[in-house]
Parts: structure tokens; C-alpha cells; sequence
């Protein structure tokens, strides 16, 4: 399992240098000669990753569950990670997964990778300012969303200042435990095609 999440982190970070390489980079500020998005910091980073998963969630309906799960910093970005509470049914990961491709289109980010696997799906996107986006399923059918800012300035990161709207675990995060009617549902949704 490991060695899958890391294969899966190695492709997003291939995706996003890539993207950024290429030119795909922050379209509302200037780039110094090392390549690093000036005018903001990777506290400034951190929080507009949070706005982003926070709009993200704020379009999933009905809500779902989730926590924060970590942050991470690079010698010039951060990276902040979600984990989705709410049991995901493998007959709904698709409406999951379509309601956070459509929101994203919908926010102009440009839809880098969609996976389809049954064991793993993901989707990588990256916004009009150089930040890169991935949703994906894991072990147990668990959601987990991740941002990963472009090159910024160096400062220290403080945690997520708003609270996440799951429980709080002490330790390590456990497998999806929050039942809900529709994302739960072992059936297909409502006028959804099942796959062939």
C-alpha cells in the first residue's frame, strides 16, 4: 500500500513540476530570477491551499466529513493534506469524483490526469496561479484531497486556522467511519448510469 501512495505522490509532484516547468505557472504575480512567485510567502501559500480545499468541500452535496491531515513544506512550497471522514460507497466514488471535477472546471483549473482506476481514481488539476490539486481514493475507499502551492518565499507555516468539520483524532487518522445516506449508498445515485 505504501509503495502505491508513494508511486501516486511521485506522478502528482511529476504533474505539477511539469505543469510549472512548462509555463503553467502563476498568472497573477511575478516570478523572481529562481523562479519563485513573489508577494507571497508559504504561510500566504498555506492559506490560499486552505481556501481552495475549503471551496472544494463547500461544493460537495450533500456535506461530507473530513480533517486535516498534515502539512508539509518543501525547500520552497507547502503542500497541505485532507482526509474525508465520510465512508465513500465505490458505487458513488464517480458522482464524488464528477461534483469535484466539475467545481474545479467551474474555477477555471486546468484538469491535468483523471484516473479511473477502481482500486485507486484520482483527479490532478492545477489552478490559474500555479498550485496544483489532486483528489484521490485509497486504502478502504478513503478521500483524500491534497494542494501543493507553486515556488514561494520561505517562511515558517502555521497549522489551518479553521477547524476541520470532523471529529479530532488523537494519533493516526483512521479509515472512513461517518455513514451518510446518499455518499454511503450501495446502489447507484439517482439518475446516474451505473458502468458497464
Amino acid at each position: 500500500m505504501r509503495r502505491i501512495r508513494r508511486t501516486v505522490r511521485l506522478a502528482c509532484a511529476v504533474v505539477v513540476a511539469g505543469a510549472l516547468l512548462a509555463g503553467c505557472g502563476p498568472s497573477g504575480g511575478a516570478k523572481d530570477r529562481e523562479g519563485a512567485l513573489t508577494g507571497m510567502d508559504m504561510q500566504g501559500a498555506a492559506e490560499r491551499a486552505d481556501t481552495m480545499l475549503y471551496e472544494t468541500v463547500g461544493a460537495i452535496k450533500p456535506e461530507i466529513e473530513w480533517v486535516h491531515r498534515a502539512t508539509t513544506t518543501g525547500s520552497c512550497d507547502v503542500t497541505r493534506y485532507w482526509t474525508v471522514m465520510t465512508v465513500v460507497s465505490e458505487q458513488r466514488r464517480g458522482n464524488f469524483l464528477g461534483v469535484v471535477e466539475r467545481f474545479w472546471k467551474a474555477s477555471d483549473y486546468q484538469i491535468k490526469m483523471v484516473n479511473p482506476s477502481t482500486d485507486l481514481p484520482t483527479i490532478i488539476a492545477t489552478s490559474p496561479d500555479g498550485f496544483g490539486l489532486r483528489v484521490s481514493f485509497g486504502y478502504k475507499g478513503q478521500a483524500f484531497f491534497e494542494v501543493t502551492s507553486p515556488c514561494v518565499e520561505e517562511s515558517k507555516v502555521a497549522a489551518p486556522s479553521k477547524v476541520a468539520n470532523g471529529r479530532a483524532y488523537e494519533g493516526e487518522i483512521p479509515t472512513p467511519n461517518v455513514r451518510s445516506d446518499f455518499w454511503s449508498a450501495e446502489t447507484p445515485a439517482p439518475g446516474s448510469t451505473p458502468s458497464p
